[in-house]
């Protein structure tokens, strides 16, 4: 492998070579029909010990077919070599050497662990691994690192692979000689992050997993970096980290761009919102003076000419008042559109605008509709009052389109912070679904004014059907 050699591997290595050079093994008797242990020998010395090794030896004398050979040898055989018998059944077993002898009449079982055949079994496992690791690790899309928290609470890397200089603009050598290399590198915006997530992962063994902003001065430039890395305790109580760095940056640039996207179509949005509305006034205005204006003066010139026809004229009289019949008719239509686009009651208050819409709802659609305040007087601005009634408009609206209710309720709580607006109804209630269709632009819409607002509307189902339209918006005095 290149770079520095992992520790781990070289205290394997140097462990497994000395037992390999190692002149004996242990040596087991056991009772093959009850598996007790009846004599241990340890590098030549006897005695008992309990054993991770000697464990796993009995689970796996234990095991059917195992049991089965061994109770297969009768005691009149005075010495059996079983090793290859049980190496076909369990290649585990190619470890030791195992004799069943039989003394005074008794089986025991032999067992020879031979450690210099199982090291080097081992070593040539460990080379083949070796290798194959490094393979793997430098084909790995990210710096592969081992590090530990030294007394001072500063991260020292043991390791790190070739990748460490495309990333980081260091060689691996810098970071391993100078542990507050890496520190340095970190945005300080984010060095408090990066140390709070360390010191947790090592208190709690938890994965370390953090993203933050590294400077690298090589090519003076910032990158993105994905630490991921798992925790563990070692002998001496300090921690031990293995994992990976992970070069992010462009899908972090890409994230902030679709961010800026969204923030400057949300901007637009509210900018488009602002000109609809003057749009809408100015078009009220223009109804209600000229429009208002114009028809007055034909009224009036239908009363003179009234004034001036005879009982004799009864043709042209019938006329004249079905002229005046169209012009109120005409009067009516142009309030109402006025009103439509821009209601005179929202010059009189949230409160009171809202409670005008319930009863509106009530007598054009024929359903119920309660209006519950908190306070008699809410003071907001005209923008922040005009995006509460229009979110509420287009609510009532999809009610008596869609909702198929017998029930309806709005409520306005007021506090220091915030306003909140429920329109609430009994009906069939709206699917998750709904929300998510591409032609549900009044939903958008009033989701898009609040959010204008540094606010949010959400449309859930109600606990007991139904539907529950909640518009919280932070307060603004007007």
């Amino acid at each position: 492998m290149k770079g520095i050699a992992v520790p781990p591997l070289s205290e394997i290595r140097h462990y497994l070579e000395s037992e390999a050079r190692s002149p004996m093994g242990d040596v087991y008797a056991i009772n093959p029909s009850s598996l007790k242990v009846m004599t241990v020998i340890v590098n030549g010395e006897a005695g008992y010990t309990a054993d991770v090794r000697l464990d796993e030896l009995l689970h796996a004398l234990g095991q059917w077919p195992v049991r089965t050979l061994l109770d297969s040898v009768q005691p009149g055989q005075l010495l059996i070599d079983l090793t290859s018998k049980l190496v076909e059944l369990d290649s585990y077993f190619d470890q030791f050497r195992l004799l069943m002898v039989t003394i005074e009449g008794q089986r025991r079982l032999i067992v020879m662990w031979d450690g210099r055949a199982f090291s080097q079994h081992i070593l040539r496992a460990l080379n083949d691994g070796e290798s194959k690791l490094s393979a793997m690790i430098s084909n790995t899309p990210g710096v592969v690192y081992q590090a530990r928290m030294d007394i001072t609470g500063e991260l020292v890397f043991l390791y790190l692979n070739d990748a460490c200089k495309p990333l980081l603009g260091q060689d691996a050598e810098a970071f391993i000689r100078q542990p507050t290399l890496f520190g340095s590198m970190i945005d300080k915006d984010d060095l408090a992050g990066y140390e709070k997530t360390m010191r947790k992962s090592a208190q709690t063994l938890n994965v370390f997993n953090w993203t933050g902003r590294f400077w690298i001065e090589e090519w003076q430039d910032i990158k993105w970096i994905n630490l991921r890395a798992s925790p563990r305790k070692m002998m001496d109580d300090t921690i031990l980290w293995e994992g990976i760095m992970t070069n992010i940056t462009q899908s972090r640039q890409e994230q902030q761009a679709i961010r800026q996207s969204h923030q400057r179509l949300s901007e637009l949005s509210a900018h488009m919102a602002q000109i609809k509305e003057k749009e809408r006034l100015k078009i009220a205005r223009e109804i209600h003076d000229d429009l208002g204006g114009n028809l007055t003066a034909i009224r009036l010139g239908l009363s003179s000419i009234t004034k001036h026809l005879g009982p004799e004229q009864e043709i042209l009289l019938a006329k004249v008042r079905q002229l005046e019949s169209i012009v109120n008719d005409t009067f009516e239509s142009a309030h109402r559109i006025a009103s439509d686009l821009r209601p005179n009651v929202l010059e009189l208050g949230i409160v009171a605008a809202l409670e005008w819409q319930a009863v509106q709802f009530s007598e054009q659609i024929g359903i119920p509709c309660d209006f519950v305040s908190s306070h008699a007087e809410v003071p907001l601005t005209t923008e922040y009052a005009i995006t509460l009634f229009r979110i509420c408009q287009e609510a009532m609206s999809n009610i008596a389109k869609y909702a198929q209710a017998t029930q309806v309720e709005i409520t306005l709580e007021y506090s220091e912070d915030q306003i909140v607006m429920r329109v609430i109804d009994n009906g069939i209630g709206i699917a998750p679904v709904d929300t998510l269709k591409p032609d549900a632009f009044g939903l958008r819409g009033m989701a898009e004014r609040a959010v204008a607002l540094s606010g949010s509307c959400k449309v859930q189902v109600g606990l007991q059907g139904g539907t529950i339209v909640t518009t919280t918006l932070p307060v603004i005095a007007g």
